[in-house]
Parts: C-alpha cells; structure tokens; sequence
C-alpha cells in the first residue's frame, strides 16, 4: 500500500465525503511532478546551451514550487479551506500545463525534458479531475 494512501486511512476523523483514491493520486503525482521538474531543471543547468534553457528551468522550477504546495494542502485537513485547496489545484493545473508545453518544446533534444512534459501533463489532469471531484 502506498504511504499517501495508508495516512488517509489514519486520519482519526471523517475526510468530509472526498473521493480519497482521487485525492491520494493527486498528492502522488504532485510529489512526482515536483522531483521530475527539479530533476528537469538541474540537468537542464548541465547542458552545454544552458543560456537556451533559460525560461525551461525557471518553469521547471516554478512548477516545481507549485506542486510541493499543492501537496502539501492537500495533505492537511485539520481546518479544511475548500476555496484555497481549489486555488491551489487550480494554480498548480496552471503551472503544470505552462512547464509541460515548455519542456515539450526541448523533448526532441533533452530526454529529461521529455520525461518532465510527461510527468507534468499526468500531474495537471490529476488537479483538474480532482478540481471535479470537490465540485
């Protein structure tokens, strides 16, 4: 069982209805999102035309940023904000979809780009299908 997972079954008190097979695979592809793009960005600073990637790494790590947040909300809900967890979502779907369409534009050249447009292409339509779920 994956840890997102076994924490929300411990939580002691009732999630207020979420769907928490959506949540948990949000927070996932989050944390995942997160580690492809700092990973993104460092090895784009190893690259010979580093000056080229410039927008690519400051995207990377503002997604960066952005899922780490996000996680983090999502993993609290002792005093549970349904409009900030939504903003966030929706912020961090933003971030996701602006790195992925920057990294793919790199993918021919930078396998690491490629991977990160993936990763960040799961983690934006996991935000948006959990934005669904809390209606």
């Amino acid at each position: 069982m994956h840890t997102v997972v076994e924490l929300l079954k411990t939580y002691p008190k009732e999630l207020g209805g979420i769907d928490t097979a959506q949540l948990a695979k949000t927070i996932q592809s989050l944390v995942e999102c997160g580690q492809a793009c700092t990973a993104c960005a460092d090895a784009c600073l190893s690259e010979d035309g580093v000056a080229d990637l410039a927008t690519c790494i400051r995207t990377n790590l503002d997604c960066a940023d952005a899922c780490s947040a996000t996680a983090n909300i999502l993993s609290r809900h002792t005093g549970y904000d349904a409009n900030l967890t939504r903003a966030f979502l929706e912020a961090c779907a933003t971030a996701c979809k602006a790195c992925g369409d920057e990294c793919a534009r790199h993918a021919d050249m930078h396998e690491h780009c490629r991977v990160c447009a993936d990763a960040c292409r799961v983690c934006e339509q996991a935000c948006r299908d959990l934005l669904v779920k809390l209606g």
